[in-house]
């Protein structure tokens, strides 16, 4: 978990384009991010198994 005071601080527009830092939006984790849910890998597997995000599911061969 994140702590407030940096997810409120990454909300805000940067100075400069490259400060941007993208966080997971259930969390607030800053690493493993996926762009395509804007989840981390952490809270994109708890839902994908729960069922929670359409068109995800789990592989097996």
């Amino acid at each position: 978990m994140a702590k407030i005071s940096k997810i409120v601080k990454d909300s805000r527009k940067p100075k400069f384009s490259t400060q941007h830092r993208n966080r997971c939006k259930c969390c607030g984790r800053p690493r493993g991010y996926m762009r395509k849910f804007e989840l981390c890998r952490l809270c994109f597997r708890k839902f994908a198994l729960n069922g929670e995000l359409p068109g995800v599911q789990k592989s097996s061969w």
